[in-house]
C-alpha cells in the first residue's frame, strides 16, 4: 500500500510550482486530490480560488469537500513574489503580499482544520520560505509574510494537536519555480553564489518532504516544525 493510500488533500496553489510537484507526488502516493489555485490546474480535480478573499476561500472548500468528502490533508501553497527595497514599496504591494502569501494561509486553515478537529485527525502543511527565517534583501513584505507562516504554524499546531491534527512547514530555499522566473537575473546569481549547493532546487525535490509530513506513521511525530530543504541557505 501507498502511503497516503485513502488519503484525501486539498492542495492550495497547486496549478504549478510546489504545490504541483506536491499533488502530483500524493497522487502517486495514493491520495485523492483536488487543487485549488486562480488558474486551472491540468491533470487534476481543480477549483478556483483566490486565497485573500474569505468568500472564495469557503466555496473552494465546498467544492473540495463535496468532492473529496472530508479532507484529511490540507498544503498550503499559494503564493506570490515580487521585488522592492522596503524604502521604495507602497502600500498596495505590500498589502497584497501580506493578503495571499499569510492571510490565504490563515483563510484556509480557519476553513479547514475546524473539520479535522470535529474527527479528531488531519495533517496541514504550510509553504513557508527559509527568507521568512533569515530575510532577504528587497524582500521586506514576503520575508514578513512567510515568518508569518512559520509563526501561525507553531501557533495553530499548539492549539490543535491534542486534537489529533498535526501542522507543520515546509521552508525551501530558491527552488526552480514560475514564481521565482519573476526575480532578476542578478539576484538569482548572487543567490547562487551563496548557497553550499551551488544550486536552486527543483520542485520535485521538495515534494518528498510534503509527503512525509502527511503520511502515517513517517509524519506522526513532526509537530509545529519547520523543515528546511533550502540547498544549505539556513541551517537551524
Amino acid at each position: 500500500m501507498s502511503s497516503l493510500e485513502n488519503r484525501t488533500a486539498l492542495v492550495v496553489g497547486g496549478a504549478s510550482g510546489i504545490g504541483h510537484a506536491i499533488a502530483a507526488a500524493y497522487v502517486k502516493e495514493g491520495a485523492r486530490v483536488v487543487v485549488a489555485d486562480r488558474a486551472e490546474a491540468a491533470g487534476f480535480d481543480s477549483v478556483r480560488v483566490d486565497v485573500a478573499d474569505e468568500s472564495s476561500v469557503t466555496a473552494a472548500v465546498a467544492v473540495a469537500t463535496a468532492t473529496l468528502g472530508a479532507i484529511d490533508i490540507l498544503v498550503n501553497s499559494a503564493g506570490i513574489l515580487t521585488e522592492a527595497p522596503l524604502i521604495e514599496m507602497d502600500l498596495g504591494t505590500w498589502s497584497r503580499t501580506l493578503a495571499v502569501d499569510l492571510t490565504g494561509v490563515f483563510l484556509c486553515c480557519r476553513h479547514v482544520v475546524p473539520g479535522m478537529v470535529e474527527r479528531r485527525s488531519g495533517r496541514v502543511i504550510n509553504i513557508a520560505s527559509q527568507l521568512g527565517i533569515k530575510g532577504g534583501k528587497a524582500l521586506s513584505h514576503y520575508s514578513a509574510a512567510k515568518a508569518g507562516v512559520i509563526g501561525l504554524t507553531k501557533s495553530l499546531a499548539l492549539e490543535v494537536a491534542e486534537h489529533g491534527v498535526l501542522v507543520n512547514a515546509i521552508a525551501p530555499g530558491p527552488i526552480e519555480t514560475p514564481m521565482v522566473e519573476g526575480i532578476t537575473e542578478d539576484w538569482k546569481k548572487a543567490k547562487r553564489a551563496e548557497l553550499p549547493l551551488g544550486r536552486f532546487g527543483r520542485a520535485e525535490e521538495v515534494a518528498p518532504t510534503a509527503v512525509l509530513l502527511a503520511s502515517d506513521p513517517g509524519g506522526n511525530l513532526f509537530v509545529g516544525q519547520t523543515l528546511g530543504p533550502n540547498s544549505g541557505d539556513v541551517m537551524p
